[in-house]
């Protein structure tokens, strides 16, 4: 019996979005804007948050921090995506392969961690307000974050490791713009169980986890807010953590859909194409949901446009 480590490609085949050459301009044009405009949005909200001093605070900590992960999320897939369109090449290697995998699930759940942490930083401030200060200190906030880097850096590591244990001999091609761990373990012949279970596990730890710390937070602090007595304060309330609200229900509702989608169909390009939503418009609009809503960044983005335009 051969081992299950050993492989026999050296690359696959990422099939895309569309295979029609008249579209494959305008999807380059439509994903080279959306990827501009995702990494040009979050690189202003960290860079305003670390040039005003008043920002400098554990919400905006930790909001600079899923700017970069955004970031970062982004450029794991559309990059890539963009080359293969621009040389009309559809081959990724093996290695290449496996590296996107680590990445992509690293920094999308680095953002999911960073959603959690940030919900708790909401019930907090909202709940606790006269002990915020003591209970969210630096060292606090920079625990929460370097825990929330170690926890998903181990499960892509290991949902990684798992990979390497499979033989891909047979049908390379994989019908999606970047190399997602579930379709590339269907395109393995040798056996999944271990691998799916998990998988499963991997999605029990970074997914139920998460949500339920994030829904005992919000009933926490809906119920606060419901037991404020005027209505200016109970919307003064409302409005501290809506943006982070308004973003959280974004990312698991597409992230919810595209999992519900690929479950009801076996249409593997429809659910490529569903799967844009959290891979690449979250991330374009999470910085135009935190600037449009808040006060705070928007008189920041103010202060370092006209510091820039001074300069100049």
């Amino acid at each position: 019996m051969e081992p299950e480590n050993q492989t026999c490609v050296s690359e696959f085949i990422l099939l895309g979005l569309s295979e029609q050459v008249l579209l494959q301009p305008l999807v380059f044009g439509l994903f080279l804007s959306m990827y501009l405009v995702t990494f040009v949005g979050n690189l202003l909200i960290i860079l305003a948050i670390i040039t005003d001093p008043h920002l400098h605070t554990p919400m905006y900590f930790f909001l600079s921090n899923l700017s970069f992960a955004d970031i970062c999320f982004t450029s794991t897939t559309v990059p890539k995506m963009l080359l293969n369109i621009q040389t009309q090449n559809k081959v990724i290697t093996y290695a290449g392969c496996i590296t996107q995998v680590y990445f992509f699930m690293l920094f999308g759940d680095l953002d999911n961690f960073l959603l959690t942490v940030m919900a708790y930083d909401q019930f907090v401030a909202i709940c606790h307000p006269l002990h915020y200060m003591v209970i969210m200190n630096p060292w606090l906030c920079g625990l929460l974050l370097m825990a929330s880097w170690i926890m998903t850096a181990l499960q892509s590591l290991s949902q990684s490791l798992m990979v390497l244990r499979l033989s891909f001999c047979n049908d390379l091609e994989i019908p999606h713009f970047f190399c997602e761990l579930n379709q590339l373990v269907q395109l393995a012949s040798s056996d999944t169980f271990l691998n799916d279970v998990v998988m499963y596990l991997g999605t029990g730890f970074v997914g139920v986890l998460p949500l339920t710390v994030i829904l005992f937070s919000y009933s926490k602090i809906v119920s606060s807010i419901l037991r404020i007595s005027s209505v200016e304060g109970k919307c003064k309330a409302f409005s501290t953590c809506g943006s982070h609200l308004s973003v959280v229900s974004l990312f698991y509702c597409t992230a919810l859909g595209v999992y519900l989608s690929s479950a009801a169909t076996q249409n593997f390009r429809a659910s490529a194409v569903a799967s844009v939503m959290y891979t690449v418009v979250t991330p374009m609009l999470n910085p135009f949901i935190y600037s449009l809503k808040n006060k705070d960044i928007k008189q920041a983005l103010k202060k370092l446009f006209s510091q820039e335009t001074f300069s100049t």
